[in-house]
């Protein structure tokens, strides 16, 4: 089926190490949940491979927000490349957006994002949404990069949790020195989620980020016997 929806980029930037995001108008009657994704097309693609043209693409946006952001690590993939030189005009497709990974309805339950990398994009939307209206669920973000050079959306997380004291944000590092980061180190796991989280079997948890790292938290929260119906995974990862 042909994308429905065409959208113009109006700007990019540099938003972490080998990372970007793009900023597109909101086509009208565009909607779409905090958390879902769509395909992208390119619009005139340098060659007809269909498995080249698209991709799909979380809203690192949120609802309420004017525009459509969506972000990427830039690798030696064609389409990664061909995106990263686009200009500001050029022209992509939307399709309908989808997906489940969205905030549950039920405001009594906490919610417990455990993330890497640039999984960070739909939580992001989720987070901007619940701290734009005010939602009264608790929200808490494990979020999980090399350096903080590689965290994107370090400041738009720090200013939600300012904003919004239902959510609170715990940003760990895997490769730093005590120089350059004096938050979270390491891996995390069972004892770091038990120190942060009061009550694990409460929560409803999102994961998302590289596969390897979702598979490994999937199985962590299993062994510590959280409820396998509470535990949401993100099937595009965007890597």
């Amino acid at each position: 089926m042909e994308p429905k929806y065409k959208a113009k980029l109006l700007k990019k930037e540099e938003i972490a190490n080998d990372t970007m995001a793009f900023y597109w108008e909101k086509p009208e009657e565009f909607t779409y949940k905090a958390g879902q994704y769509c395909d992208m097309t390119l619009n005139k693609p340098k060659v007809t491979d269909e498995d080249v043209k698209e991709r799909a693409f979380s809203m690192a946006s949120a609802p309420f927000e004017v525009g459509i952001m969506t972000a990427t690590r830039i690798s030696d993939s064609t389409f990664k490349q061909w995106i990263e030189d686009f200009t500001v005009g050029t022209e992509v497709k939307f399709d309908e957006p989808r997906g489940e990974f969205t905030l549950h309805e039920n405001v009594a339950t906490p919610a417990v994002f455990i993330i890497g990398g640039i999984g960070i994009t739909p939580v992001r939307s989720i987070i901007a949404q619940a701290t734009h209206e005010k939602l009264p669920h608790k929200l808490t973000l494990l979020y999980s990069n090399e350096t903080p050079q590689d965290s994107a959306f370090m400041d738009d997380l720090n200013g939600f949790a300012d904003k919004n004291t239902n959510f609170t944000f715990i940003p760990m590092m895997t490769n730093t020195d005590s120089n350059e980061w004096s938050g979270e180190s390491g891996l995390i796991d069972a004892d770091m989620l038990k120190r942060n989280v009061s009550d694990i079997n409460k929560p409803i948890y999102y994961l998302c980020g590289p596969p390897g790292m979702v598979k490994d938290m999937r199985q962590m929260l299993i062994e510590i016997e959280v409820d396998e119906k509470n535990i949401r995974i993100e099937e595009f990862s965007g890597y």
